[in-house]
């Protein structure tokens, strides 16, 4: 059997020859007998063909069913009840104002802002006069030519003069690059994806009525998390690399995925070549605009010595970024109706998908964490080693491999020492620890939180380190609390309930950069096997919090630490030797 719409335009075929031949009692049969062959649904679609209503088709049904003898007479010509539209003359006036006000009625209809169903434009019909029901609005809309509709993604907003020439210019380097025997990859990250037992889009063959059972709400599972895969497509090798993130979708996360393609698939694909091209699209965390882009970029130039040139699409053509439609749409179809309960159950749908033309896919997951606000200087972006092309030098760049200056740079200061002007606080009456122990404790958490910071850009490199940064520089991103800061951030928070808004003014940083701070350090020190005992004394909510009416009245911020310094004092009964009251 066919669709609705070809088993109805042959029904109006059949009709529009048959009726002539036939009186009105036939006519009932015949369209009776045809939409009780049809089965459920075959009344309203044998109405629609014949141009009837549905109570006639019933009519012709029932008839059927009784088996009635023939009447021997057949109604006068015009006869039977004449149709609303005939009997009144405004209402089909009257129905087009109401589903087009924009052009033809009142813009203040009553129906502007609600959904125009047949039975609201019934109901208001009736109000105004026009007494019909549901059924006829529809066959009179269907007559004037419309029908149910779907918005349509057509208008592109303002487009870029030089949007089609940048396409030519993409092409053109694409080609230059693949004529010469060197990679050309296009990247982007994919929708973020929910773990766990979440409804996902699309069927899957299954036993009739055994569903998998899904969540009926999707709120985010706060062990599970979500996953961010980050796409690197080979556009030569009809290849994919799929790194699978679980922290955030920065600059970072997404060289280290082109990073860790590069060492696991690409050198080894083109061992020959120097030169690379990436195409991507112009916002995110790999746009035009990304600073933290283009300063990850410069790094892995120097590490591979790989001469990298990025060309953007132009803003708003994403869908013409080759991955999407060329990896990430056969993704989604391969996973389509299958709820993703875990990041291992991720990374193997995205590992499984293949198409007819050879297209295969390597996964891995990427649990590294990348931190978020990193800024870069004008100073540090004017120093990189890159050349802007005369063709759009925003759009299209190149980074070469060569070792650059860190302009403005600051020495890291010591990883075993407070930051300026913040000593005060490790006093042993506020960290609950001697100073002998102190010593012990910062030693052994460094030792840990080298190991960390080790192994989380190992995973993001994909391999060994490849050259060893200049000793005691910052390498272009923020600086960081030092050790004991962050071990001085989890004291206040475990020791003394302080949540990290209420002791963000004694240390100057965000609460963001607090909280990981503090979750990061509680992780060593759970690690290295050391416990924060709460004080006995406990600091009252106002203390070293930047919503004290003491605080928010001091000048400056020196003078407003003094405040705090003195009611941290004052509330732990603290003396500190050499310091004012």
């Amino acid at each position: 059997m066919g669709s609705p719409e070809g088993i109805e335009a042959a029904l109006a075929a059949k009709f529009a020859t048959l009726f002539p031949h036939l009186d009105e009692r036939q006519r009932r049969l015949a369209i009776g007998a045809e939409a009780r062959s049809l089965g459920h649904g075959g009344i309203r679609l044998v109405a629609r063909a014949a141009g009837v209503r549905e109570g006639t088709v019933s009519c012709g049904v029932t008839e059927l069913d009784s088996g009635e003898a023939p009447l021997g007479r057949v109604r006068r010509s015009d006869g039977g009840r004449k149709r609303a539209v005939d009997l009144d003359p405004g209402l089909r006036p009257a129905l087009l104002a109401l589903v087009e006000p924009d052009v033809h009625g009142d813009p203040m209809s009553p129906l502007r802002w609600t959904t125009k169903s047949t039975r609201h434009l019934a109901a208001e019909l009736t109000r105004q006069g026009h007494r019909v029901s549901a059924d006829t609005v529809a066959a009179v809309l269907r007559e004037e030519g419309f029908s149910l509709q779907g918005n349509a993604k057509t208008i592109e907003g303002a487009q870029h003069p030089d949007r089609d020439a940048q396409f030519c210019y993409i092409n053109g380097q694409a080609k230059d690059f693949q004529a010469a025997g060197d990679p050309v990859i296009s990247v982007d990250t994919k929708k973020k994806e929910l773990v766990g037992n979440y409804k996902n889009a699309g069927h899957e063959w299954r036993r009739e009525g055994d569903p998998v059972r899904v969540r009926t709400h999707d709120f985010p599972d706060a062990d599970l998390g979500k996953a961010i895969p980050y796409g690197i497509y080979d556009l030569t090798a009809d290849t994919g690399w799929v790194s699978v993130g679980t922290d955030h979708d920065t600059a970072a996360f997404a060289v280290a995925s082109v990073r860790r393609w590069w060492h696991a698939v690409g050198r080894d694909t083109y061992p020959r070549s120097h030169r690379l091209l990436i195409t991507a699209d112009a916002g995110g965390s790999n746009g035009y605009r990304t600073r933290a882009w283009k300063f990850e970029l410069a790094a892995l130039a120097v590490e591979t010595g790989l001469e990298i040139t990025v060309c953007h699409f132009p803003p708003g053509t994403s869908k013409w970024n080759r991955i999407e439609h060329r990896l990430f749409s056969h993704i989604t179809m391969n996973w389509r109706g299958r709820p993703l309960t875990s990041h291992e159950v991720i990374v193997n749908s995205i590992a499984a998908t293949t198409t007819r033309t050879g297209l295969t896919v390597r996964a891995e997951l990427d649990t590294a964490i990348y931190e978020t606000g990193v800024r870069i200087s004008d100073g540090q972006l004017n120093a990189l080693p890159m050349s802007r092309h005369d063709w759009h030098g925003d759009w299209n760049y190149t980074l070469h491999p060569q070792e650059h200056r860190r302009d403005g740079i600051l020495p890291i200061p010591p990883q075993n020492e407070a930051g300026p002007g913040r000593d005060w606080l490790t006093h042993p009456a506020l960290t609950g620890i001697r100073p002998e122990q102190w010593d012990s404790l910062v030693t052994e958490l460094a030792a840990a939180r080298a190991a960390q910071r080790e192994t989380d850009p190992h995973q993001r490199r994909g391999g060994d380190r490849q050259k060893t940064p200049a000793a005691g520089l910052y390498t272009g991103r923020r600086p960081g609390l030092t050790l004991v800061d962050r071990l001085l951030a989890t004291i206040l928070y475990q020791r003394f309930k302080l949540p990290p808004g209420r002791h963000r003014p004694a240390l100057h940083r965000d609460t963001r950069d607090l909280n990981r701070a503090i979750s990061q350090t509680r992780r060593l020190l759970h690690d290295i096997g050391h416990t924060i005992e709460p004080a006995e004394t406990q600091l009252p909510p106002s203390t070293i919090s930047p919503t004290s009416p003491h605080t928010s009245a001091s000048p400056n911020r020196r003078s407003r630490r003094r405040v705090i310094d003195r009611q941290v004092l004052n509330y732990a009964a603290l003396e500190v030797p050499g310091r004012a009251a």
